[in-house]
């Protein structure tokens, strides 16, 4: 057991419909949910808070608080110039650090 702050690659947990909602979108969208993944459990912040945090981020992706007002709250990655979304929180806890996706769209 290491006293340093963990950091990425961040364990990812998914509720359980939020995973049969990704295991039932085409081969395609399951793709890009899976790049979103990659992206959130790699990120240096996964809320990405910060004037142009987000700017790595490929352009059809971007990450905002889901209200304003809680900024510490769940947020909203929107992947594939919006037609789809996925409703995240994370937890930075130092022994165990945890993104947990509620929900994953896709229209």
């Amino acid at each position: 057991m290491t006293d340093a702050f963990m950091g990425p690659p961040w364990q990812m947990d998914w509720r359980l419909d939020a995973l049969s909602c990704r295991d039932g979108l085409p081969e395609q969208v399951r793709s890009m949910v899976d790049e979103v993944r990659a992206e959130l459990v790699t990120a240096k912040d996964p809320y990405f808070r910060g004037i142009d945090a987000d700017a790595d981020l490929p352009v059809t992706m971007y990450v905002e608080p889901v209200r304003s007002t809680d900024p510490k709250g769940p947020h909203i990655m929107y992947f594939d110039n919006h037609r789809g979304w996925l409703v995240y929180t994370f937890t930075p806890r130092a022994q165990d650090p945890q993104i947990t996706v509620e929900e994953v769209f896709w229209q």
